[in-house]
């Protein structure tokens, strides 16, 4: 799965500021919140914007929330955002920039929920955690199998299998890479599937396509 993903992703990775190899933590973090409920390719747009006003947490700290929210009106939840960077900001700017390396720690961070606080370890390089969202969830759920609970965050399981199939040197690559694959061809109705790096992996597809289904039935990985 690894390397097909991995192979995949050479060639139809999608490009945005926050993957860029100079990105720092502060530009990766923000990005993340700023694209919450908010499409990858408007946050892309919007977040040099962002990182010119407010370079660092300490300058965001500083940041008249209203006008803050007025800046972010064009991302939608604009007052929302707004009051969780600068509560955020304003702790990470008396730690002098530094998150805590204990993940517990980070989770008791203002606005750090399941997913900010998984990728502050990830893009920290402290752990490989998964960036589980609905897209990656749908990818894991058709090739293993649907989750128990209607909540991803609270499903052992398909947390279980998220940290297996991104674990290893390129956690990040691997996270990118299912999380290009749910947005370009994994989609929530007419996937892409012939044109899936997983489909000879994937129960949603053999089930679609008996003819494919390896003799030796369903795989797992726990």
């Amino acid at each position: 799965m690894h390397s097909s993903l991995l192979l995949w992703f050479a060639s139809n990775r999608r490009h945005f500021p926050w993957r860029k190899r100079n990105a720092n933590l502060y530009q990766r973090v923000v990005s993340e919140i700023l694209l919450q409920r908010t499409r990858a390719e408007v946050a892309a747009s919007f977040l040099p914007q962002f990182t010119k006003r407010y370079p660092s947490w300490k300058k965001l700290a500083l940041a008249n929330e209203a006008c803050l929210a007025e800046f972010l009106r064009p991302l939608g939840l604009f007052r929302r955002r707004a009051a969780s960077l600068i509560n955020l900001a304003r702790v990470m700017a008396e730690r002098n920039g530094r998150f805590p390396r204990e993940k517990s720690e980070v989770m008791a961070l203002p606005a750090v929920g399941q997913y900010v606080c998984n990728a502050v370890m990830l893009f920290s390089g402290r752990q490989a955690e998964p960036l589980l969202d609905v897209n990656m969830a749908r990818v894991i759920e058709r090739c293993f199998g649907p989750r128990k609970l209607v909540d991803i965050r609270y499903d052992p399981e398909l947390q279980d299998i998220s940290r297996l199939v991104i674990f290893g040197p390129r956690a990040i690559d691997l996270n990118w890479a299912i999380l290009d694959l749910g947005a370009l061809l994994c989609r929530k109705s007419r996937p892409h599937c012939s044109d899936c790096p997983l489909s000879r992996l994937c129960d949603f597809n053999l089930e679609r396509s008996p003819d494919m289904r390896p003799a030796a039935g369903r795989r797992s990985v726990l």
